[in-house]
């Protein structure tokens, strides 16, 4: 890599782990509020929060960079509400663990696109997957969410891949309001039938929903906008394993979960992938 390139990749990086950082927030807060609101009100919520403060960008729109949008959004939308589905029936770690695969799935979703990975990524991916296992997995047999989580999965590598190519194209701004605006009118949508019902409760917990909506939402989908500019689709997922491990801490601060010599052995071992994969450059 040249200097610039190679800034620009470390760049891209750091948005990445902050990406991973904030997401791993999330879990708890969303496993919370599924005791009270269904997943429609809890996405459609979330989503027209985080769209309000990218409206202005809308007006640099045209027909290519909303075609690209629109492609993005639902890729991301149909992530999103898949995970939050799958919550209702699973737990936060098992959740954060299937959602992990991603870091397998791309570089495989990749290899049928033709294109060629460094061997030592396809070793930081096993490395990542089996920490990942000992860290988060909880046994038992698989269910309806676990089902859910998988496709949520499967969608979030597309939507990785998609970001890569499309990103270098167009905007960074405009092409996050109309991803940002698309997940929310098919939120709102999606929702219309309970709105009504839990309009007082979504008043009461607006402060919470303020967190989903922009730092939990908008703030991930600009930082992978920005990164996907710089960093190859196969590191991102890579570093999306290290949610789970920021999950437990964070369930750990907030929660009061502890975690045991498997989850340090596991941590450890997806930390150990990260370097791999970040190594020689």
């Amino acid at each position: 890599m040249t200097a610039i390139s190679k800034a620009s990749h470390n760049r891209g990086i750091l948005l990445i782990l902050l990406t991973v950082l904030i997401w791993g927030t999330s879990f708890s807060v969303l496993k919370y509020f599924l005791r009270y609101f269904p997943p429609a009100v809890i996405v459609a919520t979330r989503f027209a929060i985080a769209a309000v403060p990218f409206v202005g960008w809308l007006r640099q729109l045209n027909l290519r960079l909303l075609g690209a949008g629109v492609l993005l959004g639902c890729l991301c939308f149909m992530a999103t509400s898949l995970t939050v589905l799958g919550l209702e029936t699973i737990s936060a770690n098992r959740s954060a663990f299937i959602l992990s695969l991603n870091a397998i799935l791309v570089p495989l979703l990749g290899i049928f696109l033709c294109q060629q990975l460094p061997a030592k990524i396809l070793v930081a991916a096993g490395l990542a997957i089996s920490g990942i296992g000992l860290l988060s997995w909880e046994g038992g047999g698989l269910s309806w969410g676990d089902a859910l989580t998988f496709m949520a999965a499967l969608s979030f590598a597309i939507y990785i891949l998609t970001l890569a190519k499309l990103t270098p194209r167009y905007p960074t701004l405009p092409l996050v309001a109309v991803q940002l605006w698309i997940m929310a009118l098919i939120g709102i949508i999606w929702a219309m039938p309970h709105f009504a019902v839990y309009v007082r409760d979504i008043t009461a917990g607006f402060g919470t929903f303020l967190y989903l909506g922009l730092i939990v939402t908008a703030t991930p989908v600009w930082t992978q906008t920005m990164a996907g500019r710089w960093v190859p689709a196969h590191e991102v997922a890579l570093l999306y394993t290290l949610e789970p491990v920021f999950a437990t801490f964070f369930s750990f601060l907030f929660l009061g979960e502890q975690l045991g010599v498997r989850g340090i052995i596991g941590a450890a071992l997806v930390v150990t992938a990260t370097v791999v994969s970040q190594s020689d450059r």
